[in-house]
C-alpha cells in the first residue's frame, strides 16, 4: 500500500498509510478498460469548461472554493470497460476531488459532507495538525495537482475510517487520472516510455486495490454501493477482475449477470463484450 501514498510526505502527512487498506469484514465480524492509447488530443481552453464552486469545510468551517466542471459543458466521447467516462474536451476526473486548502480534509464530492463527529475529531488530529497547506493558485489542475488531491482523499478516508467503498471508489478514480495523464503523454518526449510503464504499473494497483475493496464492499454494505445498484457493481468488479488478470473472478462475475433476471440489457451487453475480451486473450 506504500505506494499509493508515496508523496504524501510533501503535503506533512508521512505517517498515514501503514497497514491494510480494507477493513475485511469477516474479522470485523469476529471482533465483535480500458481505453486504448490515444493520439495526441486536440487543445482546447480547459479553463473554459470550468468555474469556481463554493464550498464550506465540516471539519474546520472554512469557506473556499474549489474548481468544477461546468454541467452539460463537457461531451462524453466514450466510456472505458470499467466506466471510467472519456470527455473530448477535459479529464473531468481530476476535478472530482473538493479538499479543503486550510486545512486538509478532502473528500470525494458524493462523501464531502457525510462526516459524523468521531469522524471530524479524528481528521482534526490526524490530518490537520500535520498537514503543510497547498498553495496552488493555477487556473486549471495539473495531473500532478489532482494526483496529490486524490492521495490526499485516501488519507482522509483511513483516517475517518471509511466505508471500504469509499476507499475502493477513490482508489478506481485515482487509476482513472493516472490513464487520463498517460493518454496526453507526448509520444516524441525522450522520457515518454518511462512515465507511461511508470503510469501503467500504478494504474494496475490501484486497480487491484479497487478490486478489493469492492468485492469486501460487496459482502457488508447495503445497496446502493458508491452510488451504484448491485448489477453495475457486479460488471465493475467483473471489468477490475479482467483488467488485472483475475480471470477466475470475472467468468464468475459475468456468468451472474447473464443469468440474471434483474439485470437490464445493457449491463448483459457489456457483460459479453467483456466475456468476448477475455477468450480472444486467452487465445493469445
Amino acid at each position: 500500500m506504500a505506494g499509493i501514498f508515496s508523496g504524501l510526505e510533501k503535503l506533512g502527512l508521512g505517517n498515514i498509510g501503514g497497514g491494510d487498506l480494507f477493513e475485511d469484514p469477516k474479522k470485523k465480524e469476529a471482533a465483535v478498460k480500458q481505453g486504448e492509447p490515444q493520439k495526441k488530443l486536440t487543445l482546447v481552453n480547459e479553463e473554459d469548461y470550468l468555474f469556481d464552486k463554493k464550498y464550506k469545510c465540516p471539519v474546520c468551517d472554512m469557506d473556499f472554493e474549489a474548481k468544477t466542471v461546468r454541467t452539460g459543458k463537457v461531451r462524453m466521447k466514450a466510456v472505458d470497460i470499467d466506466l471510467r467516462p472519456d470527455y473530448a474536451e477535459l479529464d473531468q476526473t481530476k476535478y472530482d476531488v473538493i479538499a479543503c486548502p486550510e486545512c486538509g480534509y478532502a473528500a470525494l464530492g458524493r462523501y464531502f459532507n457525510t462526516l459524523n463527529k468521531y469522524q471530524i475529531d479524528d481528521i482534526r488530529v490526524k490530518i490537520c495538525m500535520n498537514y503543510k497547506k497547498l498553495n496552488y493558485k493555477e487556473p486549471t489542475y495539473t495531473y500532478e495537482h489532482a494526483k496529490n488531491l486524490y492521495q490526499l482523499a485516501l488519507a482522509n478516508a483511513v483516517v475517518k475510517k471509511a466505508k471500504n467503498s469509499e476507499k475502493a471508489y477513490i482508489c478506481l478514480k485515482t487509476a482513472w487520472v493516472l490513464r487520463g495523464e498517460t493518454q496526453r503523454l507526448d509520444s516524441a518526449d525522450p522520457d515518454y516510455q518511462k512515465k507511461k510503464d511508470e503510469n501503467d504499473a500504478q494504474e494496475k494497483e490501484l486497480l487491484k486495490n479497487a478490486l478489493n475493496g469492492f468485492v469486501m464492499a460487496r459482502q457488508s454494505e447495503e445497496f446502493p454501493i458508491a452510488g451504484m445498484d448491485s448489477t453495475t457493481l457486479d460488471y465493475l468488479i467483473a471489468a477490475l477482475a479482467m483488467e488485472t488478470g483475475d480471470h477466475d473472478v470475472a467468468g464468475k462475475m459475468i456468468s451472474e449477470i447473464l443469468t440474471s433476471r434483474t439485470a437490464n440489457s445493457r449491463i448483459k451487453d457489456k457483460a459479453r463484450l467483456l466475456k468476448e475480451m477475455m477468450a480472444e486473450e486467452k487465445e493469445q
